[in-house]
Order: structure tokens, then sequence, then C-alpha cells
């Protein structure tokens, strides 16, 4: 049974998740070949390595062209920039899903992800999931990093998905209300929502965002200690803040159910490993 374990040790975010998944092995031109099949224009990916407290990981950047521009099929002519278009509803964003070219899972769970965030922003601001308007989540860059996950998850299509226990840091972050206490209360709502237990820890700043959060809230079937398996596989995704431990999420892919011992292992595998 194929499963990927995310290892969240210093949190985790939309960019970082997305980087992680490209680390084990998905090719850098086929993410954006599947990105480009939504209607949004004016964009880059740039993905580089970063080294953190002795980690190599890989770490994804998104370049917004000045005046970025989104489709209309249906509704309005014309193009809007990103900064008319800031602020988007869950039907904006699940009309861009629709309408991409993208694979039917690949949809199915980037609606799904975005639906937790709409929940979560709901009953922070005493609303209903339509009515929700997205600021921050609704940049360009959350769009590409979650519809992105998805892409790469479909790829992979691993049997099950588990995660780590979540930690998230304490103190302040700036969002488009002003400053507002972490963890963030659309992060503490998403893992209400599953009963996802979170600690803090003596880090200050934000390590898990809203985005990062809806991802693993929806991924992961459980959360604790990674499960015996054999690992193929281990990528790391770098955040872009600096803290006192590595801020990289790391994903393991490996299986269950398979184990050898030296002795029974196949020539070919003890091969392939003996230099580790």
């Amino acid at each position: 049974m194929r499963v990927l374990y995310f290892d969240c040790f210093s949190g985790i975010s939309g960019d970082m998740a997305l980087s992680a998944l490209l680390d084990l092995g998905i090719e850098k031109d086929f993410l954006i070949k599947e990105l480009k099949k939504l209607p949004l224009e004016g964009w880059q990916i740039e993905l580089s390595t970063v080294h953190r407290n002795g980690f190599n990981a890989k770490q994804l950047e998104v370049i917004l062209e000045k005046s970025t521009h989104y489709h209309h099929y249906g509704h309005t002519h014309g193009h809007e920039s990103e900064q008319e278009h800031a602020h988007r509803s869950m039907e904006d964003i699940e009309r861009i899903i629709n309408i991409s070219g993208i694979s039917n899972n690949a949809k199915l769970l980037a609606k799904k992800i975005f639906m937790r965030l709409a929940i979560a922003e709901a009953k922070v601001h005493n609303t209903t999931p339509r009515e929700v308007h997205f600021h921050e989540v609704g940049a360009i860059d959350s769009i590409l990093d979650i519809v992105g996950t998805a892409i790469c998850i479909d790829r992979l299509s691993p049997d099950k998905i588990y995660a780590s226990d979540l930690q998230d840091g304490h103190g302040f972050t700036e969002c488009r209300h002003g400053k507002i206490p972490v963890p963030v209360p659309a992060v503490k709502e998403i893992f209400a929502e599953k009963n996802i237990p979170l600690k803090q820890i003596d880090i200050e700043g934000e390590m898990i965002t809203p985005t990062g959060a809806a991802i693993i809230a929806e991924l992961a079937e459980s959360f604790g200690s990674m499960p015996k398996m054999e690992i193929i596989k281990t990528g790391y995704g770098a955040g872009k803040k600096i803290f006192p431990l590595p801020n990289v999420l790391k994903v393991v892919q490996g299986e269950l159910g398979v184990f050898y011992s030296t002795k029974t292992r196949p020539p070919e595998v003890c091969e392939t490993n003996s230099g580790a």
C-alpha cells in the first residue's frame, strides 16, 4: 500500500506542501503545464534549492506580473487586475477550477480544500461559506499552491495519507485586518472542524497558515507518529521564514506492509540502499 506521511515539525503552508511534493519527483514542467490550464494569467513559478539547518529543501516562489489577469467565462467580458479582483467568493474559486482542464480528481480535491477554508472563515466572520469572500487565500499564489498540491497528489496517487501532530508558534502576525494572534482564527477553526490536536511551541511567529491547515486537514486521515513502512523517497519543502528550527516540511513516500530483512531483501534493493 503506497502512503505519504507529512512530517509537520515546523508547521505547514501551501508553498511548503507544494515544494515538498515537487521534491518527491513531480516534474516542474508537468506541474506548470497543468496549472496553465487554469484561467489565470501573468504568473511564473521559480523553484530553487535552499539550505535550512543542514537540510537541502525545495522552495517554490510564485512571481506575479504587475497586472495579473483572470478570464471570466459566461460572466464579465474582458480582464480584471489581481488588485481589482483580490476578493474572490467560493463561487469564483469553484468556477476557476471547474472550467480548467486539470483532472477531475485534482478538481475535486482542490475544491474540498477551499471549502474547508470557506467553512472556517465563515465561522470566524459569522457568515456562510458561500458568502465568504477570500482575501489573502483568494490571491493567485494561494490558488496555485492549493490546485498545484491537488495536481501533485493526483499524480502520486497514494492509497493513504498520514501526518504528524501539528504545532504552531505564538505571538502575532499581520493580515488584511491588522495584527491577529497566532495560531490565527482560521487555523483553529479548520482543526476544530476535524478534531485535529494543535500544540503551541516556544517559537515566535506563524508556522501554520490557513492554506496549509486546510491542505493537511483534507489530506490526512490520522495524525501522530509515522507508521512502520518501507521508505521509498523523502521530499523537503522550505518555508520563507527563518526560525530557530529548520522551517521545512518533510513528506515521506513509502510502502506499508512490505518489509524485508537484509537477508531476504532482493539483491537489487540491497545494492540501491548500500550507500545510505
